[in-house]
């Protein structure tokens, strides 16, 4: 159930068929960002016909609210949506350590104040896989300690050998609740901040725990600058398994996504798309537009000319932007609707240039085109 095949790579860059127990995914591709159990303002219809192949779910987020003994008792995850492919679930270190003020870090887990009654939780590794075995997601994510991206190398050393730790407690308690026949794996996620030596501390460690059908890249994009962010990808890659699919977490702005495929990123996820498009921002081939300009007030071509979501096939610019003067949320839902099958449509068409050999030259081109534009 749990399967990856590299069917092309183009230098650094990679073409995969990662099988799952609700379907295959072909990879590079964008995962939506469903943190309460629905891609924000948007239905699994919807989600269909954007051609996401996986969404993901938030462990933190969906513990407090319905709770996963609702969701257990509703049928798992994928009943719970009515979303029938893949789902991934996060489990939710992020979260939890970006509650600064509110959550105390001890080895055994966290101890930590919900952001909505102010009660106080406690999340284990033990605690944040059973959750996840509850919530029935084809893919849990291992319980992990995350620095910010400046973080010393004292404190990104403290977090990234407590996520090694922690990763022990994980697959033990993993293993207890899914034996070896479970439609249900386990992926690490490989820490360190921005120290090089750390990270490959971090991946060794990690490996060594192994095999895994999976391998996550976490704490990027939390602060530090784009190159090195790069640098930390350009580090890790070489030195994973070339079977096994590499997810690098929270990462999904559009020229990001051609960045880390170029780098050899099978996977990325990102709440961006649709926090954009709540606010008027949509990305075109030549960067960002505002919806809300002055200038789309009487434009009638499409959003994107070069898009095939039901927003650019259906609504004109003039009328996108009419929405968000008048506060309508169709606007909101549209311009998400766009961002997520524009992200989407870019690991397609990255995986067909991949499979064709002119990946590279298109990659560089796309990029130009979209800095030039704008962003």
């Amino acid at each position: 159930m749990f399967e990856f095949t590299l069917d092309a790579t183009a230098g650094a860059a990679r073409a995969g068929t990662l099988t799952l127990p609700h379907g295959p995914v072909r990879t590079p591709a964008f995962m939506p960002v469903g943190t309460h159990a629905v891609v924000r303002g948007l239905s699994a219809g919807d989600m269909r016909r954007t051609g996401a192949q996986i969404i993901l779910g938030n462990t933190y987020h969906l513990h407090l609210r319905p709770g996963e003994t609702v969701i257990q008792s509703m049928g798992g995850l994928h009943r719970f949506t009515t979303w029938d492919l893949p789902m991934l679930t996060d489990s939710g270190g992020f979260q939890v350590f970006s509650l600064e003020g509110l959550r105390r870090i001890e080895e055994h887990g966290v101890q930590f104040q919900s952001h909505i009654d102010g009660t106080l939780r406690t999340l284990t590794p033990e605690r944040a896989i059973e959750i996840q075995w509850q919530l029935g997601a084809d893919i849990a994510m291992a319980f992990d300690h995350v620095v910010p991206g400046q973080a010393s190398l004292a404190a990104a050393c403290d977090g990234m050998e407590r996520t090694l730790r922690w990763l022990d407690r994980c697959k033990a308690r993993h293993e207890e609740l899914a034996g070896p026949t479970a439609p249900q794996t386990l992926w690490p996620i490989i820490q360190g901040g921005v120290h090089d030596e750390l990270r490959l501390r971090s991946l060794e460690g990690t490996l060594e725990r192994g095999p895994w059908t999976g391998v996550a890249i976490g704490g990027l994009s939390v602060g530090e600058a784009k190159p090195v962010m790069h640098g930390v990808i350009e580090l890790l890659t070489p030195a994973l398994p070339v079977s096994t699919p590499r997810y690098l977490m929270g990462v999904g702005f559009p020229p990001d996504l051609l960045e880390g495929i170029a780098r050899g990123i099978d996977l990325f996820d990102c709440v961006a798309a649709t926090r954009n498009g709540r606010h008027g921002t949509a990305w075109l081939p030549t960067g960002r537009l505002n919806v809300r300009g002055a200038a789309l007030k009487d434009s009638t071509d499409p959003l994107d000319p070069t898009c095939d979501c039901e927003t650019c096939t259906t609504y004109p610019r003039g009328y996108l932007r009419h929405l968000f003067v008048v506060e309508d949320i169709l606007g909101l839902r549209l311009v998400s609707i766009h961002n997520i099958r524009f992200l989407v449509r870019l690991g397609e068409e990255a995986r067909a240039r991949i499979l064709d050999g002119t990946f590279d030259g298109w990659s560089r081109s796309w990029l130009g085109r979209y800095y030039t534009g704008g962003e």
